[in-house]
């Protein structure tokens, strides 16, 4: 029998959702966020959904849910919320490479983190799973071929952007507190597609670019792909199962970017770019971009310098521990291509002229080009 993960208590038994359980989820309208609510809701837990002021929350549509509108720098309003909870996912973040005031990071994802824990501290809550990102993970080894895992450490100076560096001392602050004896369990998204990606995020935006046909040119990279709804039942796991103060890569499958790219084609029956561009191109894209668009004219840079950062970083992962320790059994990375895809299209954010192109390949065909339907439909 293997040995029981670091931090777990053999004597404690493990919590355990039950319906009608009062679970917070703050960023609960967000892409993660909203997948993480439905796979509550049919667990029959109740759920408290703290969402952005004035933000948009289409993806809580028609869901039973009691929503508190609360912005996570709002220390009492925080705690108000997450009193009576029994568990909290705290997934509210800003994920993006820009702001106009850089402080926001900061407030949000590290000040934000440090009222939930407060909350958790005061409050009935049993368990809390923060949400971190492989971001805050060392990648020397990827470039020759190794995936990370949990084990592997940052160099602070490659911590490029705002969004990593935040969300490296929230994750120190989380470590410090469970330490401390809050009983708090972390997640680490890989690189999340599917479905409700409304904003859309950084990774669903790699997606969209191609369905637009503005990706003329790639970089020699890989991603590591998950489906957002096996994300967010991952974050499940991570409760049920996983131990304090132990963090978990909940990913899929590493792709490279070509075969990124090409099954995107090959589901889509839209042609995949051929070229390949130097590294160094791409980061001085993002470079001009970042200094005209963002430091001059004081606008989101077409091409963040961080996303081109990424785009040249071989973001190649390590999921055993989630998937030894929690049994987390993500499906093909070809089915959130396909559901990502299929949404973008469904939902207008593809041009007409590109829609029309499309035809739909079921994921188990889409290798063979196998057609079943027109791109303007809904799954």
């Amino acid at each position: 029998m293997s040995p029981a993960p670091i931090g777990s208590d053999p004597a404690s038994p493990a919590p355990s959702i039950a319906h009608g359980d009062r679970v917070a989820v703050t960023g609960a309208a967000g892409f993660i966020g909203s997948a993480v609510v439905r796979a509550l809701l049919a667990r029959g837990a109740h759920v408290v959904a703290l969402v952005e002021p004035d933000g948009d929350e289409r993806n809580l549509e028609d869901l039973d849910v009691e929503r508190i509108s609360l912005d996570v720098r709002d220390a009492d309003g925080v705690m108000a919320a997450c009193r009576d909870a029994r568990f909290i996912f705290h997934l509210a973040a800003i994920y993006r490479f820009w702001a106009r005031r850089p402080k926001d990071f900061y407030d949000v994802n590290v000040g934000g983190v440090l009222n939930v824990l407060e909350a958790s501290r005061r409050g009935a809550c049993e368990r809390v799973v923060y949400t971190s990102t492989v971001g805050v993970l060392g990648l020397d080894g990827a470039a020759e071929g190794k995936p990370a895992d949990e084990t592997c450490y940052a160099d602070v100076a490659h911590l490029f952007g705002l969004y990593k560096r935040t969300k490296y001392v929230a994750e120190h602050e989380v470590l410090r507190a469970a330490a401390q004896g809050v009983p708090v369990s972390l997640v680490l998204p890989t690189f999340p597609l599917g479905p409700r990606d409304t904003r859309p995020t950084p990774t669903g935006k790699l997606v969209l670019d191609f369905l637009n046909g503005r990706i003329p040119a790639f970089v020699d990279t890989t991603l590591n792909v998950v489906h957002v709804d096996d994300l967010a039942t991952g974050h499940l796991l991570a409760l049920e199962r996983g131990a304090v103060g132990r963090s978990y890569i909940i990913g899929g499958e590493n792709l490279g970017m070509g075969t990124f790219l090409a099954d995107l084609a090959r589901c889509t029956n839209l042609p995949a770019p051929k070229i390949q561009v130097p590294r160094a191109a791409a980061l001085s894209v993002g470079a001009l971009s970042q200094m005209v668009e963002g430091r001059l004219l004081r606008r989101e840079p077409s091409v963040a310098l961080e996303a081109a950062r990424m785009s040249t970083t071989n973001m190649m992962f390590d999921d055993r521990r989630a998937r030894d320790e929690l049994g987390h059994s993500p499906r093909p990375a070809v089915e959130a291509l396909t559901d990502s895809a299929r949404w973008f299209v469904a939902h207008g954010y593809v041009k007409a002229k590109r829609a029309s192109r499309i035809r739909f390949s079921t994921p188990a065909s889409a290798a063979t080009g196998e057609q079943v339907g027109a791109g303007r439909r809904a799954p």
